[in-house]
């Protein structure tokens, strides 16, 4: 286990996040735990059997798909039902797919092209707006936007970062929802009309979910040395799993069933799938050369039908990301988390080019 790499990534948890931190670290001794109508679910199989045998309500309260639907209004892909639902499901599904993958490539390979370029005379690149960059131009060109990236990428983290806090209890709350409606509003209005709604849902998910897993993985490669399997597939799916950028899934049960054996889910029961856990990312470190098997590795991106349809995008853009630093060596220099962020991530991940 690489103590280095560790210690630093724990940073984003502790530092950023640190109440959901304790909450991981405390209840994680038991596979399952019931609190009153809550259940916190740490085991694989129990987590795999919440996504594909029990019925969920996709836009409940303090679930993902309730947080950003209420960001996005009408038309966003959590809140339709039946074929709506599916054919919209569908229609992401072929623009995320192996074809339309390759055609948004070049989007971000001529930017890592262009800003990484300053690592082969030993200079450094600060990780995390260039994640940013890539995010926000990755999301308008997949939602045919005419708008500028960093715009896009600054209004889809202020949005995600806002729903995050407006459903934290306290007396700030309302104020949180306020700032909520208003970030969500920004960003509909760089949407555009039409499928404002959808774009927004996917430019939140898309957006935040870059820029908190590609400067992570990339420092964790850093500080282990790990630039010799950088060409290896392996290696993405062990980075995903470890930073594992979404560490839990909130769900709300839409009827009832049975989450292991002996243990009963009521219709409203709140789900906390605390994926971090059920993928071993808490005590195994990345090891391409004996990889966590594929079944688990990829519950980071869900399962079922609820399975993350922007999974070929994340492993590819990371995939890309690895092979444009390899050649250089990098080391950080600087780093900082981000304290607001939706996601745990760095504010900064500053880098230098050693080779």
């Amino acid at each position: 286990m690489s103590s280095a790499a560790r210690a630093r990534d724990r940073r984003v948890y502790l530092l950023g996040h640190p109440v959901l931190f304790a909450l991981l670290a405390v209840l994680r001794r038991k596979p399952v735990r019931r609190l009153g109508g809550t259940l916190l679910v740490n085991d694989r199989e129990a987590c795999l059997t919440a996504l594909t045998r029990i019925p969920l309500d996709r836009t409940a309260e303090g679930t993902t798909g309730g947080a950003v639907d209420r960001l996005a209004g009408a038309g966003g892909l959590f809140d339709q039902q039946g074929d709506d639902h599916r054919r919209t499901r569908r229609d992401v599904a072929e623009r995320l797919g192996a074809a339309g993958v390759e055609r948004l490539r070049p989007v971000w390979n001529g930017l890592l092209d262009e800003r990484l370029a300053r690592l082969a005379e030993g200079g450094t690149v600060d990780l995390v707006p260039l994640a940013a960059e890539i995010a926000g131009a990755t999301a308008a060109a997949l939602l045919d936007l005419d708008v500028d990236p960093f715009e896009l990428a600054a209004a889809a983290r202020e949005a995600g970062s806002a729903a995050a806090r407006a459903h934290l209890p306290g007396p700030a709350r309302r104020r949180a929802e306020r700032r909520a409606e208003a970030a969500a509003g920004r960003l509909i209005a760089l949407a555009g009309p039409g499928d404002g709604g959808l774009a927004a849902t996917l430019a939140v998910a898309a957006v935040n979910t870059t820029v908190a897993a590609l400067p992570r993985s990339a420092a964790w490669v850093c500080d282990d040395g790990l630039w010799a399997y950088a060409s290896e597939v392996l290696l993405v799916d062990e980075l995903l799993r470890v930073t594992s950028p979404t560490p839990l899934l909130p769900r709300v049960a839409a009827a009832g069933g049975e989450i292991t054996p002996g243990c009963p889910v009521r219709k409203g029961d709140r789900m906390l799938l605390i994926v971090r856990h059920a993928v071993d990312a808490h005590r195994r470190d990345p090891d391409p050369a004996n990889p966590a098997p594929a079944r688990q590795a990829q519950l980071v991106f869900g399962a079922g039908t609820h399975a993350c349809p922007g999974a070929r995008l994340a492993r590819q853009q990371l995939a890309d990301l690895l092979a444009a630093l390899a050649p250089h060596r990098p080391v950080v220099v600087r780093a900082k988390a981000d304290r607001r962020s939706a996601l745990p991530g760095w504010r900064s991940l500053v880098i230098r080019g050693t080779a």
